[in-house]
């Protein structure tokens, strides 16, 4: 179990294709051993489907690890993965100042639908640790996009 524990965060599929691969086990031939679809088996081992406890403790008892230790390991990623959707809803507000949106309650914001505007806004007023979180919120990609996009005004030329 402490071996697998350097794996914590990382989705099981992943594990169980390294200990395959590291036995010289083919996939197909594994997930009809275990009484298990192999699709089934390569969706998980490619991380696009959750393990589910049956399973784990078949893939276990069959390559003799620790009972419970993939149970574990998908519990730990689905955690990991649940704490980033709770971090990515809105930016790291005592980072910004409550005055930036001095028109605005900055606890109603809602960060996707209004990106537009509150990008603008902190790139208008903001300071530069303010800048850096709204690019590290909402990635360079997004905030590049949307200042490029923002309407400049003309040149003029000087007359003196």
């Amino acid at each position: 179990m402490d071996n697998f524990l350097k794996y914590k965060g990382i989705h099981p599929g992943i594990v169980i294709k390294r200990e395959l691969k590291k036995r010289s086990i083919k996939q197909r031939p594994f997930a009809i051993s275990i009484k298990e679809h192999p699709q089934t088996l390569n969706a998980i081992t490619n991380g696009k489907r959750n393990l589910n406890t049956a399973l784990a403790l078949k893939v276990e008892d069959k390559l003799g690890l620790e009972e419970g230790t993939l149970a574990i390991l998908q519990t730990y990623y689905e955690i990991d993965k649940e704490k980033e959707k709770l971090e990515s809803k809105k930016p790291t507000l005592s980072l910004l100042r409550k005055s930036l949106f001095w028109d605005t309650d900055i606890d109603q914001i809602d960060w996707q639908k209004q990106s537009k505007a509150v990008i603008r806004r902190v790139f208008e007023r903001g300071s530069e640790t303010e800048k850096n979180e709204i690019r590290r919120f909402y990635g360079r990609q997004k905030v590049n996009a949307i200042l490029g996009s923002v309407p400049r005004e003309p040149y003029t030329v000087s007359t003196k």
